[in-house]
């Protein structure tokens, strides 16, 4: 009666699932890590060791977080676990933005508030609730995606200890006199009625009329003398034809060359020499008559007749009037744009002109008393009235419709206009230099960023750091009722501040402005005691930019890193620059690593309206959130990442060969001792290729770590479970673990190999699986050295310097995997013609030439039945036709082995019947069941 023995082959046995269910399970594993405190316990066992601070940008706490906030949060995640592994003490505390329009826009379009009527304490408590509720929500989402944190001591631009901060910043920034107030023009945003920082600016595509207006000469200085004044006029261009009004000067670049370009209808008009041509053309005329050459400086101070006003425009000189549209004369309203209003202020401050400001349009964009018969229409509405009246009075020489790109508020997305107003300002010329300087000294990653970063802050204007907006921290200045100055001193500071570290700033609007400032104090400019409150808020990028100061513990300061989206160097990158270098003169960061933008699989921006968003609330449900965080290690996060239910397909294969590689080991693993592993002398050769490459391994992903590129170390541990482990060692193997000793040598080597295959695979991969890498972790035995309570309590793994083969044995190694790919192909053609079943059950000739038997020297050592898996290997100095694969002069040839199966271990061998006692096993599992049975 035959015999079974499939109880004595050593079948793998584990209660890892094959099947993830990640977002099913991931809930309970989260569980279980705040049970145990595990952020807490990994930050704490690395006290004493070197700080790794990656202060956290914080987002605004306005809505549920998208796939390009999980992508930041992430790669943070990333960072801080991959450093608490790796000699770091590396804390995360998660922060939020509060305060400013974003918050305000939210709610009143959410909770449909109208903010007009209600009471400043009303509304402000209202936003405190809604702004609230999102941290809440959006703490939960990041702690679903598994990023580990402070989540219960995060830092939030709203709490009364970060507003007692912020104020002190702007009390130091102020005291070093680089804080002012000023009326210059701001971008200005008449749908929500308050200025706007550069950051808060995008561009989109508008219709305009672009226009040709003509100013008659009323001044010409003596210099066109013998021209017909009446016939003469600068011809000025722009855009913007509701800003008409605004206009007190035309500005022309004193060292290009001018002409007086005589009309086929006698009149003549200043233009710049290069741009007569092009004016020609948007005019209908075939061509100028040159009556006239003169340098831009001859025409300084001329005047000429505004053609709407009864006012003269002055004629001015600037370095910003350039060739590259337009008529080289520059149509200048100081009150609409920054340029205009520098270069009439300097020649108003050197006594030369008298030539002021002018704003006809008020907050909510109505064209006002000084835009005289325009008053009460809606700016763009003014754009019709004017240029019909230009047309009228015949000033208007040319207009074209086009389509240009023009700023918007990134709120409401409505067109934006340039206004001037009262408003604070930070003077970033007074410290430029030093902020230029300042990122010399910081790591940017991309190396991009540093030049970008340094030409941003050379080309910036001031900031405009007001705003007009009731949910913002106020601007802690106070007026003198007497002298009517602003009070701004370090008494007046420290009291606000502490009054807001106690009572938050809500007390700003529920406090007398004599209650905010010291007992008895007086006006330091006249001695007065009454006082009155500023009623502007501070831009919400000073709120963020002050997170360095405000939101960290100062023993951390400065931080090693900030890591956020291309678009925060004119936001939190550089406002953070800012107030650093004003009040520590230095940066408030050592390094600086920027992301690109998520989009959709076809590389378009991802849109509600276009129906092409995904959302984590979607994927996590479907795919679970280590996919989520898969997905976010799967691209160069440093350009655009794509992202689509068919990406997130093709990573669940790539991480269901991870997990499967990790199950078939842990399989086998059953029963095995880690403290009683076999020496690596004593280890097969196989085996000790294995460490060998997962020395390369480690020293790859460690390496893609320290650069930040997780895609690399993503796309490497797939490869080494597929190509090393899966298709190679592990196949190789199997038999030598199914079928050998259960204590032999032979196992415990493939054993010992695959347990710290395993241990150090399972550590490279925890900050980017958080879930299953110590899903992997808890179902594994662990030797004395590790922490079996989580895998993140433990260090990234070393490369053992005894796992080392010379040049030779690594050739050797790399034709054994290049020829038993050979073999395989041949094997998978030789099934499909019926010709074998199973690899073991062929016979396998390679036939080699000389070259080929030179290369198969190499191996002979090598046990190579074992190596193809199959039951009978030879090898033939000769030509015969076989399968040619990538190694040459080596063809393969498959044939059915005839010889006797062994019903344990299913080879091939002429000795089965050997044994009386197992006249159905080979040899080997004779052997096997004889000594297994003693």
């Amino acid at each position: 009666m035959a015999q079974d023995y499939n109880k004595t082959i050593n079948l793998p046995k584990t209660e890892f699932p094959m099947r993830a269910g990640l977002p099913k399970r991931e809930p309970e594993m989260l569980k279980g890590w705040y049970d145990m405190d595990l952020y807490h316990k990994m930050v704490e066992r690395n006290e004493g060791k070197p700080k790794f601070i990656l202060h956290d940008g914080p987002p605004f706490s306005n809505g549920y977080i998208h796939m390009g906030t999980a992508m930041n949060k992430c790669l943070k995640d990333f960072i801080v676990r991959y450093k608490n592994m790796s000699g770091w003490q590396a804390p995360y505390v998660p922060g939020w933005d509060n305060h400013g329009m974003p918050i305000e826009s939210a709610i009143i379009k959410k909770n449909k508030l109208d903010r007009k009527k209600m009471s400043i304490p009303e509304f402000r408590n209202a936003c405190t609730e809604f702004a609230s509720n999102f941290v809440d929500i959006q703490r939960d989402q990041f702690k679903r995606i598994g990023v580990l944190g402070e989540w219960d001591k995060p830092y939030l631009t709203m709490s009364p200890s970060f507003e007692a901060e912020e104020v002190r910043v702007f009390g130091k920034m102020y005291e070093k006199g680089y804080i002012y107030k000023g009326k210059k023009p701001v971008y200005w945003c008449a749908q929500d009625e308050t200025a706007l920082a550069e950051a808060e600016i995008e561009y989109a595509d508008d219709e305009c009329k672009s226009i040709y207006v003509k100013f008659k000469v009323s001044d010409d200085k003596g210099v066109l003398e013998g021209y017909d004044l009446n016939n003469v006029y600068f011809v000025i261009w722009t855009t913007t034809t509701w800003t008409i009004p605004g206009n007190l000067a035309i500005c022309l670049n004193g060292q290009l060359e001018y002409v007086l370009a005589k009309a086929p209808n006698g009149e003549i008009y200043i233009l710049a020499k290069e741009l007569m041509a092009s004016v020609a053309k948007a005019a209908g005329i075939e061509s100028f008559e040159i009556v006239g050459e003169f340098k831009g400086s001859d025409f300084e101070l001329m005047k000429a007749k505004h053609p709407l006003f009864d006012r003269d425009s002055i004629v001015i000189l600037g370095d910003h009037v350039t060739l590259d549209a337009g008529t080289g004369c520059v149509h200048t309203a100081p009150g609409h744009g920054a340029e205009d209003y520098a270069v009439c202020r300097k020649y108003d401050n050197a006594g030369v002109t008298n030539i002021g400001i002018v704003v006809p349009v008020d907050d909510r964009g109505y064209m006002n008393e000084d835009a005289g018969k325009y008053c009460g229409l809606k700016y763009d509405k003014a754009n019709d009235a004017i240029f019909a009246d230009l047309q009228e009075c015949n000033a208007l020489l040319a207009y074209e419709d086009i389509v240009h790109p023009y700023p918007h508020c990134w709120r409401c997305k409505k067109p934006i206009i340039y206004r001037a107003t009262d408003q604070w300002f930070c003077s970033v010329d007074a410290f430029k230099e030093a902020a230029v300087e300042a990122c010399e000294n910081v790591t940017w990653l991309p190396e991009w960023g540093h030049e970008r970063m340094a030409a941003m802050i050379r080309e910036r204007a001031d900031w405009c750091i007001s705003r007009q907006r009731h949910w913002g921290l106020p601007i802690p200045v106070v007026y003198c009722k007497d002298c009517g100055k602003p009070i701004c001193t370090p008494e007046t500071i420290e009291s606000i501040a502490n009054i807001f570290a106690e009572k938050g700033s809500n007390a700003w609007f529920e406090l007398e402005a004599n209650e905010l400032v010291p007992a008895d104090y007086a006006c330091p400019h006249c001695g007065g005691k009454d006082f009155y409150k500023e009623t502007d808020t501070l831009d919400g990028w000073f709120d963020s930019g002050s997170s360095h100061m405000a939101g960290m513990d100062q023993e951390n300061w400065p931080s090693t890193m900030y890591l956020e989206g291309a678009d925060q160097y004119r936001g939190w990158f550089q406002s953070s620059l800012l107030t650093s270098v004003a009040c520590r003169g230095k940066a408030p960061y050592s390094v600086v690593l920027t992301h690109g933008w998520t989009v959709d699989g076809e590389g378009k921006a991802m849109h509600k309206s276009l129906g092409n968003g995904i959302y984590p609330e979607e994927i996590i449900p479907k795919y679970g959130a280590d996919l989520l965080r898969l997905w976010a290690a799967s691209a160069d996060y440093r350009v655009d990442m794509r992202c689509s239910d068919a990406i997130f397909k093709q990573l669940s294969d790539r991480y269901l060969k991870i997990r499967n590689t990790a199950r078939f080991i842990l399989g086998n693993l059953n029963g095995f001792d880690p403290n009683a592993q076999a020496a690596y002398e004593d280890m097969l050769p196989i085996d000790k290729w294995a460490l060998v490459r997962l020395g390369k391994l480690i020293e790859k992903c460690i390496k893609a770590y320290e650069n930040y590129e997780f895609h690399v170390v993503g796309y490497a541990i797939h490869n080494f479970c597929v190509v090393e482990m899966s298709n190679f060692y592990l196949d190789i193997i199997k038999d030598r673990l199914y079928c050998d000793g259960k204590d032999s040598i032979g196992r415990r080597s493939g054993q010992t190999a695959m347990y710290i295959i395993l241990d150090s695979m399972v550590r490279l991969l925890a900050p980017i699986l958080a879930f299953t890498s110590n899903e992997i972790w808890l179902s594994m035995a662990h030797d004395a050295s590790a922490n079996a309570e989580h895998v993140m309590l433990n260090d990234m793994p070393k490369v053992d310097e005894k796992w080392n083969f010379t040049a030779e044995e690594e050739a050797m190694w790399d034709l054994a995997m290049a020829l038993r790919a050979d073999v395989n192909k041949a094997l998978e053609m030789a099934r499909a013609e019926k010709i074998v079943g199973k690899p073991l059950d062929a016979n396998i000739t390679l036939f080699a030439d000389e070259k080929g038997m030179a290369k198969l020297g190499k191996l002979a050592d090598m046990d190579l039945p074992t190596l193809f898996i199959a039951s009978g290997v030879e090898v033939v100095n000769g030509e015969v036709e076989g399968y040619q694969g990538e190694v040459e002069g080596i063809k393969v040839k498959v044939e059915a082995n005839t010889a006797p199966k062994c019903v344990r271990c299913w080879a091939h061998s002429d000795h089965i019947g050997e044994n009386a006692d197992h006249p159905e096993l080979c040899p080997r599992c004779a052997g096997v069941v004889a000594a297994e049975a003693e």
